[in-house]
């Protein structure tokens, strides 16, 4: 294996770091790491993972920048479509996945590798993600995963890290956390089980804000374009909005999932951008969009996020989907009332152009401007027509049984 090029997904964090040694000491590879950021790092924190990865022994290092791609190809269709799994989950990981394994394989075919490998255990679904979309890309690269194959504990990569001379904060170690545009995810040993939380320390962002602030998001063709009258990138919304808003603790939940490997699992996360973009987006839909809209956007939606869960991104059927997202938005255009409190937020209210709740229309329950009482009257005999119909076609049918 001398001398054979081989990607390796790279984030400084204690799987990776694991897979740099091991590749090149045991295995023999010429290692060469690579950091997908989809929002998620700071500058600061990308040059301290290229010095960690030099430091471990790789030959070349480089940061792949994707946050816009990664908004354009998926975050802008899970606002659109306001999805969250289970009713919760914005799908913080899950999309970044896509995103970065897609960028993985591009930049192995630019190197000509010989193989990719990534830190992926076997217990859960990012194997299959990675697995699946660099055997549709690049499937003449070898995919080699040292944490799945041998079986690891983290207790025993920290011991083998250590006997070749690299150290690792073991208290950091404890919780694995991934950090990306669209949400941070954090596991540890509370979520391995149905019960615990996890506690305040393993938390990124602390919570330290009090009290209530108002906020204003304003969508133009469902995207969102300014955060309290200040024009931005939705890349950059999203960050601001997330440095606002979670320090209010706003999106700190446990999600608990069916994992595309069959078994249930449990994973915190922080995500007070895109819950509360999704929330302010679908307020604004309900307004300005007709209920048959609602109600086909519910169900093409929901398939879209599973699918995009489990890494399908490159089926077509995905295009088909957001070519239909994207004709539902055109009027999605319009301004979200938010006030945000310590652990909760309120939608207050939406103000737009396209609002279909038009008092020129009528009130709900006080006026009608479109129709007449005598309307009402036969549409409501037609409507109920057909039900009227079985009920005495039935009923008719009862009584000559029971009189039989």
């Amino acid at each position: 294996m001398h001398n054979k090029k081989i990607v390796l997904a790279f984030s400084g964090g204690l799987d990776t770091s694991f897979c740099v040694i091991y590749l090149k000491e045991t295995l023999g590879y010429e290692v060469h790491s690579a950091v997908v950021n989809t929002g998620g790092f700071s500058e600061v924190e990308l040059v301290e993972i290229e010095k960690k990865a030099y430091d471990l022994g790789v030959v070349s290092h480089v940061t792949i920048d994707k946050t816009e791609e990664y908004y354009n190809d998926s975050i802008k269709y899970l606002i659109f479509g306001n999805v969250l799994k289970n009713a919760s989950y914005p799908l913080s990981v899950s999309a970044e996945r896509v995103c970065q394994a897609t960028a993985i394989a591009n930049y192995a075919k630019e190197i000509e590798a010989e193989a990719i490998a990534h830190g992926s255990t076997g217990a859960g679904n990012d194997q299959v993600r990675f697995d699946m979309i660099f055997n549709i890309l690049t499937p003449h690269i070898s995919i080699i995963t040292p944490i799945r194959d041998l079986k690891l504990s983290r207790e025993e990569e920290i011991a083998f890290l250590q006997e070749h001379g690299v150290e690792i904060n073991v208290e950091k170690a404890k919780y694995s956390i991934n950090k990306g545009l669209w949400g941070t995810s954090v596991g540890g040993k509370e979520t391995l089980h149905s019960l615990g939380y996890l506690p305040e320390e393993a938390w990124p962002t602390a919570v330290t804000k009090e009290g209530m602030e108002s906020i204003e998001i304003e969508f133009k063709n469902g995207e969102p374009i300014a955060l309290n009258g200040q024009k931005m990138k939705p890349t950059e919304l999203i960050q601001e909005l997330q440095e606002l808003a979670q320090p209010f603790g706003i999106g700190r939940d446990i999600h608990i999932g069916d994992t595309i490997i069959g078994i249930k699992g449990r994973v915190g996360f922080e995500a007070a951008a895109p819950l509360l973009i999704i929330k302010a987006h679908h307020a604004l839909e309900k307004h300005t969009l007709t209920k048959w809209q609602l109600s086909w956007k519910e169900q093409l939606a929901s398939f879209y996020g599973n699918f995009l869960h489990e890494g399908q991104f490159h089926d077509p059927i995905m295009r088909d989907i957001e070519a239909f997202l994207n004709s539902s938005q055109q009027a999605v255009s319009g301004k979200v009332h938010v006030e945000l409190h310590p652990h909760r937020f309120v939608i207050l209210g939406i103000e737009s152009e396209y609002d279909l709740m038009s008092s020129q229309f009528g009130s709900y329950g006080e006026m009608n401007n479109a129709w007449t009482g005598e309307d009402v009257k036969g549409f409501s005999k037609i409507f109920g027509n057909q039900v009227m119909i079985w009920h005495q076609v039935n009923q008719s049918k009862t009584e000559q049984s029971e009189s039989n």
